[in-house]
């Protein structure tokens, strides 16, 4: 059984293209394949190394066996943010100057969502970096998955007003799948909602409670 051991992301860190790198796939004997940074042994356990950061843990027998994966992937790079500024807002922690203020509010506005929520996922999500894409696929602002922009109708994920647009529409989604709890919804836009419907909770890995409170914190909510 493979269990999520993920680790925190770095407040000041964005995913963005880099220089290719070189990884492993991982043969399970149910015929599913995986590919991985790196993986070692621990007891009867072997730990695979995410592409998207953190580590997950699973039986050795279940693996059927490890191989190079020729395929190069972007690595990602930190891309480190000017420091945070506090503007009054209640002492919230704001990135200063922050851009994109006018297409969020309007959107926002009309999508009926809290702007300032918005811009919280976004800083958190991509550091308002337009051309950010993650190692999982996710691309733009508000990292929008592949699937996500294709039920969106989103041409090109790398342009703000589309990748905006789309991005409030699934929060918005989100906010009315789960009404009663704001947390809930920003955690099925991490995690996704498969895993906050199963733990009916925020689920209990380390990186989605991370994101979920420092989006919280930084929209004062």
């Amino acid at each position: 059984m493979i269990k999520p051991v993920l680790t925190s992301t770095v407040a000041t860190v964005v995913l963005v293209c880099a220089a290719p790198a070189r990884a492993e796939l991982v043969f399970f004997s149910t015929g599913r394949t995986m590919s991985v940074k790196s993986h070692r042994a621990d007891g009867d356990s072997l730990v695979l190394t995410l592409r998207s950061g953190g580590e997950i843990a699973c039986d050795a027998s279940t693996i059927a066996r490890i191989a190079p994966d020729e395929v190069p992937y972007p690595e990602p790079e930190e891309v480190r943010l000017k420091p945070d500024s506090t503007q009054e807002s209640g002492g919230v922690p704001l990135q200063a100057d922050l851009p994109y203020g006018e297409i969020i509010d309007k959107v926002a506005a009309e999508q009926g969502v809290n702007a300032k929520l918005v811009r919280a996922l976004v800083q958190v999500e991509s550091a308002y970096h337009p051309r950010a894409r993650s190692p999982k696929g996710a691309m733009g602002l508000m990292q929008l998955m592949p699937a996500t922009a294709r039920q969106y109708g989103v041409a090109d994920p790398y342009d703000p007003a589309s990748n905006i647009e789309a991005g409030i529409k699934h929060l918005k989604s989100l906010l009315q799948r789960f009404p009663k709890s704001v947390a809930l919804a920003l955690a099925a836009y991490n995690a996704g909602e498969g895993a906050v419907t199963r733990f009916n909770a925020i689920p209990p890995y380390a990186e989605t409670r991370n994101y979920v409170s420092r989006i919280l914190s930084l929209a004062g909510l």
